[in-house]
């Protein structure tokens, strides 16, 4: 008996020693992608942690979005809130820096870090696991340990033996953002509160913190504008305190830091209801519990660590966003500005849902489903205090960046895969609030079927997103019997079919009815969100055998992919880092490309989607700092890698359907709220045997390429046979993915030539996608009612509207409108600089064609010239009384469009010898508000001339001052008058 119980305490004791040595917090590394482009942070924070408590190392540049970069070897402090892997820089807010010997106010520099209160220390020292962050700094002999709750920080600091020893909190400091108000009180020897208000990404934004030091400090300094306050408080935009402490050997000071967005007092009970008197030990390890228990949503079973280190890792990743908003006690800020109070669900924020909805907001539909309907519900509570829903809300401001209203898919999925707790109707309603605004180029969307490039910018993303978008809808609009919103939004659906070329199979921009002119796939443009033709042409997640059938069938569109993942991997145009992790065009780096490996599924090729994804996971990403291919974008690069690892893929959130990939584990285990496990397992999983040979869902055999998520949710399991050659499995039609929108849609006609603006005649060719019928007017008709057949080119010589419409069956497209100007003088213009594309002003004539511009810089009236000097010569034909001169340059400083510093004319006879007779100057500096139109002219000249030369000097690059410092600089230029 003796022996059997010393077996099993052996027995037992071992298996705790495994349980100790396999953690799943273990194979978590937070420095992945705090190097390269990957913009994470390695600090302390809970899953959906209201708190992010990490080191900031800068404020500046675009690789110190989160404050932390993995090449600096210097650190200002720590602050309290962080974004994971935005490609945009905020927060930051409430810094605290622990210091030794003189005081200093000003962080300093990077390259002297003598120069500031930073401090250098070495990446060996750092340690960092969930919940958890430590390091050791070199030049105070300071070390610094961190963890958190949800809504409190605390640091532990390990002084050295000295006189001034010091706690500094810097309310100036935040990251690429700027202080519009602050304020800091001592309450007494061991606590201080107060608030930073500041305007940048969010642009306004409050953060209030309440702290508690554990040792009575003995002194204490307050600086306004870096001058000392007598008394206990200070406000302003350049508030900082210092509190000085003679500290021993080895002694550790411990503050404990409350947060809230809505109030000191709330500051105040989040702190005392988290942490109130706990030690550091206890709640650093409530932190690593809480994520040893998230991570158990999924448990891997593989005898590769790295591989399992990189899921962790990524899942961990997934879980730091979006972010708790309302404090203990259910306040929250609104939309609107105002203070509520909500008790049944947890308000949120940080909606990054341009990246997000592809992956993320799915993935928690798997394993974080309450708090998924919560983050629903946020969105549809900022809905009701806004007026809309959100496109990328941060801080409880609606920043606008991206495009699409990308709420509206993270809700139908949630909708249609029957997640409780979520108004349906009032979603609805929301649902076509986004629809039908007018803003964003939706104006021209719903009324010509597209967004013309002359409209607005980034058009072809935009009409593309809106129709996957507009499917979404009318999901749920189904779900709650509104039919005739499901008719109208299914409609809009198929509007990217307006802009796709049947020739080059090319989704291209259009303006006037017509293709863009010069077209290459490479060309990273205005057009395109973040990408190129090659990315967006794959982009109709909810028609994809509808877009197979625009390529020509499933032939075509295989050889298209194939070319796509082959093609050469130099982009051409406007330089955009976003646009990395490049497999030919492929741009895994960034989320337009997400779902485009698993398409080879839907044509009966899974073998393909295996290997592309196989190479991705294997390639782009490491367990290693640089593990990242590009912005983590709050959890939807590491979400793309957790779902694809396990084996499947939402191509279409808001369809009750997941493509298959290909494991990359030998066992998964899904661990679901209900109760239920659904289990992946491989068998002859190898390096070589990537591919699926067979498959079983819950013992029967499984020859469809995708699963449900009922098949996921009811639980059960899915083993996969892997082999190591190509096989037929998923081939057959009927177990292909289908997404396909059942609807007849006629796609719009278009101009196949003529020139918008000409001199004597143009001949217009019509031509539409599918062969339809098209009908045209010459003036304001209906071309639907009143038109002619067109049947040959139609020639134009005067300035005209002509207005086409497609029709087969008797259903109609929607109606193209065109104009044509005729160039009313017979003057000549040479160019010594040539405008860029797109912003080519209506062309060679667009300076002389009579057409001013308006102050919308994307209208067809504008020429643009990047980096360069417009320089150009008018023939007037003959020699003529010049009497007055003038043209009109754009300023759009936000969009990198400047006046020209010097506006210059010149006369002549002879076209060579060329005489001033006007000079401008405008000198910009950095607190210029001007923006619009500004007119460079001189009248009474009186002087005979046949040539006129205008020069406007462009200032080369964008001012130090400006968020694209070094990049080229726009000047934007319309009409030249000649009287």
């Amino acid at each position: 008996m003796k022996v059997f119980k010393f077996l099993i305490a052996i027995i037992f004791a071992s298996s705790l020693c495994v349980i100790a040595q396999n953690k799943l917090t273990d194979f978590v590394n937070p420095f992945v992608g705090t190097d390269g482009h990957g913009h994470t942070y390695p600090g302390a924070s809970l899953p959906f942690g209201m708190v992010q408590l990490s080191p900031d190392t800068d404020t500046e540049g675009w690789d110190w979005c989160s404050g932390y970069h993995y090449s600096d070897n210097s650190l200002i402090g720590f602050s309290h809130t962080h974004l994971s892997g935005t490609g945009c820089a905020d927060y930051g807010d409430i810094l605290f820096m622990p210091t030794t010997g003189e005081l200093k106010l000003e962080p300093g520099s990077k390259d002297d870090p003598d120069s500031g209160y930073r401090s250098r220390f070495k990446h060996e020292s750092e340690k960092a696991s969930p919940g958890y962050y430590s390091v050791f700094l070199e030049d105070y002999k300071i070390n610094v340990e961190l963890t958190v709750t949800k809504r409190a920080g605390y640091h532990k600091y390990v002084f050295p033996e000295s006189e001034n020893s010091h706690i500094l909190i810097d309310l100036a400091h935040g990251i690429q953002d700027r202080v519009i108000d602050s304020k800091l009180i001592v309450v007494n020897d061991t606590t201080v509160k107060g608030y930073r208000r500041s305007a940048g990404w969010a642009k306004d934004h409050t953060v209030y913190f309440y702290a508690v030091f554990s040792k009575p400090f003995e002194s204490r300094s307050v600086f306004k504008n870096d001058k000392p306050v007598n008394n206990k408080e200070a406000a302003g935009k350049n508030v900082k305190a210092a509190f000085h402490f003679r500290t021993n050997p080895n002694e550790p000071v411990y503050v404990k830091v409350g947060i809230s967005h809505t109030s000191l007092e709330g500051a105040e009970k989040n702190l005392k209801s988290e942490i109130n008197q706990r030690d550091f030990d206890s709640i650093k390890k409530q932190a690593e519990a809480e994520w040893e228990n998230r991570l158990s949503s999924i448990v891997i079973e593989d005898s590769d660590a790295t591989k399992k280190r990189i899921f962790y890792t990524a899942l961990y990743h997934a879980f730091l966003s979006p972010n708790i908003l309302s404090d203990v006690d259910g306040s929250y800020i609104g939309m609107d500005g105002k203070i509520h109070h909500e008790e049944n669900f947890t308000l949120y924020t940080v909606f990054s849902l341009w990246d997000t909805f592809r992956a993320l907001h799915p993935l928690f539909t798997i394993i974080a489903p309450k708090e998924n309907v919560d983050m629903i519900n946020s969105m549809l509570r900022k809905y009701e205090e806004s007026g809309q829903l959100p496109i990328w809300e941060l801080a409880s401001n609606e920043t606008g960046t991206m495009i699409g209203y990308h709420s509206i898919p993270v809700i139908a999925d949630a909708i249609i895969k029957n997640l409780p707790g979520i108004n349906n109707e009032l979603a609805l309603k929301a649902m076509k609030r986004s629809a039908m605004s007018d803003a964003r180029g939706l104006n021209a969307y719903k009324e010509m079927g597209y967004i013309p490039s002359d409209h607005e910018h980034e058009s072809v993303s935009k009409t593309l997103e809106y129709s996957y978008d507009d499917w979404c809808i009318a999901q749920v609009a189904n779900v709650t019997g509104d039919k005739d919103a499901v008719r109208y939004y299914l409609e809009r659906s198929k509007y990217y079919v307006n802009l796709f070329d049947p020739v080059t199979r090319f989704f291209r921009p259009k303006k006037n009815g017509k293709w863009v002119s010069p077209f290459d796939p490479y060309v990273v443009s205005r057009d395109y969100t973040e990408a190129n033709s090659w990315q967006y042409s794959f982009f109709a997640p909810h028609d994809v055998n509808g877009l197979i059938d625009l390529f020509g069938g499933d032939e075509n569109f295989d050889k298209r992919l194939d070319e796509l993942f082959n093609a050469d991997t130099k982009l051409k145009g406007r330089h955009q880092p976003d646009i990395s992790g490049l497999i030919g065009q492929y741009a895994h780096g960034n989320e337009p490309s997400h779902h485009i490996a698993y398409l080879y599924n839907y044509i009966g090729k899974p073998y393909k989607t295996q290997e592309i994804v196989n190479r991705i996971l294997n390639t782009l990403y490491t367990d290693k700092p640089d593990g990242l291919s590009g912005n983590e974008d709050c959890g939807q690069m590491s979400a793309w890698y957790v779902l694809s690892s396990l084996g499947f893929y939402p191509v279409c959130p808001g369809q009750d359907q997941y493509i298959i990939g290909k494991p990359h584990f030998e066992k998964a285990v899904i661990n679901l709220e209900n109760g239920n496990s659904f289990v992946i397992k491989t068998q002859n999983l190898s390096d070589r045997n990537i591919y699926i040979g067979s498959a079983k869902l819950n013992g029967s055999y499984h020859a469809a390429s995708y699963i449900t998520h009922k098949d996921i949710i009811n639980g059960g399991n899915i083993v996969f046979e892997m082999v190591g050659e190509p096989t037929n499995w998923g081939f057959d039609k009927v177990d292909r993915p289908q997404s396909y929108v059942d609807l007849e849609f006629i796609p719009i006609p278009f101009i196949k030539s003529g020139e918008k603006v000409f001199k004597g005649e143009t001949v217009v060719e019509l031509e539409s996608i599918d062969g339809a019928e098209i009908y045209y007017v010459l003036d304001s008709n209906d071309p639907k009612t009143n038109g002619l057949l067109y049947n040959e080119p139609i020639i134009v010589n005067n300035s005209t509207l002509l207005k086409f419409v497609s029709s087969k069956d008797g259903i109609f497209s929607k109606v193209v409108t065109s104009e044509f100007h005729k160039v009313p003088t017979n003057w000549d213009i040479h160019y010594n600089t040539m405008y860029d594309p797109p912003y080519t002003g209506g062309g060679k004539w667009g300076l002389i064609d009579g057409i001013r511009g308006n102050e919308n810089f994307n209208s067809d009236a504008w020429q643009g010239y990047e980096g360069k000097n417009l320089n150009v010569v008018i023939d007037l034909g003959n020699a003529e009384k010049i009497n007055e001169l003038s043209i009109n340059f754009l300023q759009n400083i936000g969009s990198w469009i400047f006046l020209p510093e010097k506006v210059e004319f010149y006369l002549s006879l002879d076209g060579k010898n060329f005489v001033k007779v006007y000079s401008a100057e405008y000198k910009l500096t950095e607190y210029d508000k001007f923006e619009g139109i500004k007119h460079f002219g001189t009248k009474l000249l009186n002087k005979e001339a046949r040539y006129i030369k205008i020069i406007g000097k462009n200032i080369g690059v964008c001012p130090s001052w400006h968020p694209g410092a070094g990049g080229k600089a726009w000047i934007f230029v319309d009409e030249i008058n000649i009287n």
